[in-house]
């Protein structure tokens, strides 16, 4: 570090000083990672940007152009202090990767504008909402560090919306519509006007309170805006305000019986609750023209909309319907199974919250709807969870080699017994403390290494030092290895050796600590097409499903690990980053590691690269 071995404010300014330069980013671009003139600043702010507080000064500071996107992002009429962004989610379901981009940037531009942010279920349709639904969305809310300064309910407003509907009608600029759906629908589609557009504002108004009133009348009728009816913008031909549902509202139980459409409801709530800009996925595009047609037609405040791309991967779905299915199929455990890409499943899985913002941040104004592939964000969520993983050795349990020291003299003599040594849990981050690390003369292997030893070649052990291999007994007709002897060379060069072995002590009286048992998770996606048609059906024979989408694999662990909490990140020796599922209880019953993609790696099970 720049003044001495551990981060001080002399990082912290020149950090800042360089993420808020956009020169800097063309310069490093520019002469490239391992440029000459560069080289060393590169590597220095390449290291502490994967520090937690350095990444998030990095994002205060942003304001160079990024693959894909840019920080530099314009929020039309935005003044410092009265800036209100909502972050509006329905009821219906688990919040998505999806749902992640427009509650990040609404609270993004509330933050850097030192604005209000709010939350605001949108519970119009009760057929689909539910009020434990509201529970799990402010969990997620929580998760991803949002805090937002207000909480509200469309239906906080049906009053006020009935008012306002009724009043459209009354000034002509609505009318009830008795027509059948099928109906309604040909007649948008041949850009012809309903043949009750004109009917009597009477009629309309009676009308009206039949379906306030949930009679049978009421019941096969819907409210229409006047809007253009010819117009080439399919979402301006007499959109539905106002409709029937007579099933019970979570919230406001049987009390009202026809309930506001959300492209009625949201203009009004917007302008009501103060909200300056409105944050709107550009696949709606189309409705923009009507959202500020009916703020008019309602007499509101004109709200800023701000369109954004939706953040759409390869091979994954994001259907709440389709999604449903998995469940009730039994294929993922429920809405937070590691598989799924809600926030919780996501989570679970290892990504962290912090690199999801910066992912999404690194998008900024991008209009780029492409399908992006998974490894992007994950190589952006590396960079920040490295530096706060411990690391720690663990062995795949089948199959296991023993190693037997031999004795000897002096410095190579291995321990008589085992011996605990207070090693750094992570090299280069002396802030995460050390971690106690077992030696002994009896070790255990991995079988794959174990299998590619030479006899009389010299190895290093990992946290030790080198060792010359003896002996090695084979088992000819299983083809695997059974037992290996060397003699400590701890005076070796482990630079020029070839095979950097990790290794366990072995259990036994000489132990008085034993390794954990672990299960190592691999995760694969639940589809193997890039993206679903609308004629894809899900189904248990369908060819697009994944086999396998999930593999478990028994592993021994150091001692070390069982002080790891739920949710703690640890990188596994020369095998990856894992999550902890399932924490250390008691030796029975094993702790529980998923594997996290790092960008290049999306599984951890393979074979080790010596």
């Amino acid at each position: 570090y720049l003044a001495g071995p551990e981060p001080s404010l002399a990082d912290a300014a020149v950090f800042a000083a360089l993420s808020a330069n956009g020169e800097w980013a063309r310069a490093k671009g520019a002469a490239g990672d391992k440029g000459a003139e560069y080289a060393h600043v590169s590597r220095w702010h390449a290291h502490v940007s994967a520090l937690p507080a350095f990444s998030a000064l990095e994002l205060s500071f942003l304001g160079g152009k990024a693959k894909g996107g840019s920080f530099e992002i314009d929020l039309p009429g935005a003044e410092r202090g009265k800036v209100v962004m909502r972050f509006a989610p329905e009821p219906s379901g688990f919040l998505h990767i999806g749902h992640a981009k427009a509650a990040l940037l609404s609270d993004h531009f509330a933050t850097q504008f030192d604005g209000t942010l709010i939350l605001r279920y949108d519970d119009t349709n009760p057929s689909k909402e539910k009020g434990e639904y509201e529970a799990a969305i402010l969990a997620d809310v929580c998760r991803l560090g949002l805090r937002p300064n207000r909480i509200t309910h469309t239906s906080d407003y049906f009053e006020q919306l009935i008012g306002a509907q009724r009043a459209m009608i009354e000034r002509g600029d609505a009318y009830v519509d008795p027509s059948p759906a099928e109906v309604q629908q040909k007649g948008r589609f041949a850009r012809q006007p309903s043949f009750y557009r004109d009917a009597p504002v009477a009629e309309s108004l009676r009308l009206f309170d039949a379906m306030l009133a949930g009679t049978e009348e009421g019941r096969q009728c819907c409210v229409r805006a006047k809007m253009d009816y010819a117009s080439e913008n399919g979402t301006l031909r007499d959109p539905t305000t106002f409709r029937c549902n007579m099933t019970p509202h979570h919230s406001t139980g049987e009390r009202y019986k026809a309930y506001p459409t959300y492209d009625f409801a949201c203009p009004w709530v917007d302008a009501h609750e103060g909200v300056t800009h409105a944050l709107r996925d550009r696949q709606y595009k189309d409705r923009d023209a009507q959202y500020h047609r009916m703020a008019e037609l309602l007499r509101v405040r004109r709200v800023e909309l701000w369109s954004f791309s939706r953040m759409n991967f390869k091979m994954c779905l994001l259907s709440k319907r389709k999604l449903q299915w998995f469940v009730d199929e039994g294929r993922v455990t429920g809405w937070d199974d590691e598989r799924m890409p809600t926030i919780q499943g996501l989570l679970r899985r290892g990504l962290s919250v912090e690199g999801l913002r910066h992912f999404i941040l690194l998008q900024g104004a991008s209009l780029n709807g492409n399908l992006m592939d998974w490894d992007k964000i994950w190589a952006e969520n590396r960079k920040l969870i490295d530096a706060r993983a411990k690391r720690f050795t663990a062995l795949t349990a089948h199959n296991l080699v023993h190693l037997e020291l031999e004795r000897a003299d002096g410095a190579d003599a291995p321990p008589l017994c085992a011996e605990a040594r207070s090693l750094p849990a992570h090299k280069k981050a002396p802030e995460l403390g050390m971690k106690l690390k077992w030696y002994s003369s009896s070790l255990l292997l991995d079988q794959t290494d174990a299998a590619l030893i030479a006899d009389g070649e010299e190895v290093t052990l990992m946290d030790w030092g080198n060792a010359i291999v003896t002996q090695i007994t084979r088992d000819t007709a299983a083809g695997s290895v059974t037992r290996l002897r060397a003699r400590l060379h701890l005076a070796g060069d482990v630079k020029a050796t070839k095979k950097k072995l990790t290794w366990l002590c072995a259990d036994g009286p000489q132990m008085p600590m034993p390794n954990v048992r672990v299960e190592l998770v691999d995760i694969d996606h639940l589809i193997c097409k890039d993206s679903l048609e609308e004629d894809d059906a899900l189904s248990a024979d369908a060819p697009f499903l994944n086999k396998c989408t999930k593999e478990t694999h028994a592993a021994l662990a150091e001692p070390g690990v069982r002080t790891l909490q739920r949710g703690e990140t640890l990188q596994v020796e020369r095998r990856g980053y894992y999550i902890v599922d399932r924490p250390y209880t008691r030796p029975a019953d094993p702790m529980r590691l998923i594997f996290v993609p790092d960008g290049k790696n999306m599984y951890g099970y393979r074979k080790p690269q010596l």
